[in-house]
């Protein structure tokens, strides 16, 4: 490839951030073009990211300083309701759109507003975003031009069961998606019960009433479902680890089955989707600061329950590596590219 593709990063000093620019100075076909901080505009990259030393020159700029329309390809790993001010203006210039919150995920914009608290600005363009779970929406990423990328939880949790799902091979109304993720899940934020001496030797669950991602979740465990509406008992805990989400998922089988069979030949040709061994468990070190999830499943005997269990690091697979992913294939480059990363241990 002769000239390569100008890539942004609005929101370029958080975790998620700072993984996209980790991973994009990797790959061989783009130029990093403009990444922007409000808080740390001025500085170089890597005064605040020493790992980024001689490596990239760069410094954060001011979004409000200057004309996105430059890029070609605009990732926004931004607070939720800061990429629908900009996304309309992009698209109608030709501009490609990969988001990393949370704007664009859910089609149904009430039960959005609801979850997320705020009015959704700009509604009419909801439902040209692709639902960027790759292994799932190929063919639509590769003709989109805003590309919703998964929440972490989501992603963990949807792969775990949508091969499950389309064979309708279990009850949908007895899913419980039991998750746990590291501290970076996040963000770079502070409040007290992320800080080190209160999260460290703690485990606890969390939004008991609620998690945001729970519609993001159900609406798209519906749409690969032959049930209109899939309610999942969903409930998040906080590890004391920097990355990595464990999701355990239990369900009730309604026929019979092998899950070997039908998750070996649903991810046959997935790369970035590992199914281990029956009765095996998985280990989000196994997958650290890697693009890959590793599924592996435990049928309960003599009874009709399914154990699944599903690790991605929520930084890579859970983020930035899904959304170079998706950018991958709406550029019409190799799936992979950037993206061979091997899982870091110990």
């Amino acid at each position: 490839m002769d000239k390569k593709v100008n890539i942004s990063i609005v929101g370029g000093s958080g975790y998620t951030g700072i993984e996209l620019l980790r991973l994009l100075c990797l790959h061989p076909n783009v130029q990093i073009h403009h990444i922007t901080s409000r808080k740390d505009s001025g500085k170089f990259v890597h005064d605040i990211y020493p790992s980024l030393r001689s490596i990239i020159s760069h410094k954060f700029v001011n979004p409000d300083d200057i004309d996105l329309k430059e890029s070609d390809l605009v990732f926004f790993a931004t607070p939720n309701g800061v990429t629908m001010k900009y996304a309309k203006d992009l698209i109608d210039n030709g501009i490609k759109v990969i988001d990393l919150a949370a704007d664009f995920r859910i089609k149904n914009i009430k039960e959005w507003e609801k979850s997320y608290e705020m009015t959704h600005e700009c509604p009419d363009i909801v439902e040209k975003a692709v639902y960027g779970l790759p292994e799932v929406n190929r063919n639509q990423i590769k003709n989109a031009q805003l590309v919703a990328n998964p929440g972490c939880y989501p992603t963990a949790i949807q792969l775990a069961l949508i091969p499950l799902l389309k064979k309708s091979l279990i009850d949908p109304l007895s899913i419980i998606a039991d998750a746990k993720s590291g501290i970076s899940g996040a963000g770079k934020k502070a409040e007290t019960d992320l800080l080190l001496s209160e999260a460290n030797e703690n485990f606890k669950a969390y939004a008991l009433t609620g998690h945001r991602h729970q519609p993001e979740i159900e609406e798209n465990l519906s749409n690969n479902s032959s049930i209109e509406r899939i309610k999942v008992l969903f409930v998040p805990h906080l590890l004391p680890i920097v990355r990595g989400i464990h999701a355990t998922v239990y369900v009730n089988c309604i026929k019979d089955f092998d899950p070997s069979v039908i998750f070996n030949k649903f991810y046959d040709k997935e790369q970035f989707v590992d199914i281990m061994g029956a009765n095996s468990c998985p280990e989000t070190k196994s997958v650290r600061a890697s693009n890959i999830c590793r599924i592996s499943f435990y049928k309960v005997p003599d009874t009709q329950q399914l154990v699944i269990l599903s690790v991605i690091d929520n930084l890579v697979k859970g983020a930035a590596g899904q959304a170079i992913q998706n950018m991958n294939i709406m550029m019409g480059w190799k799936e992979n590219m950037g993206l061979e990363l091997i899982p870091l241990m110990p």
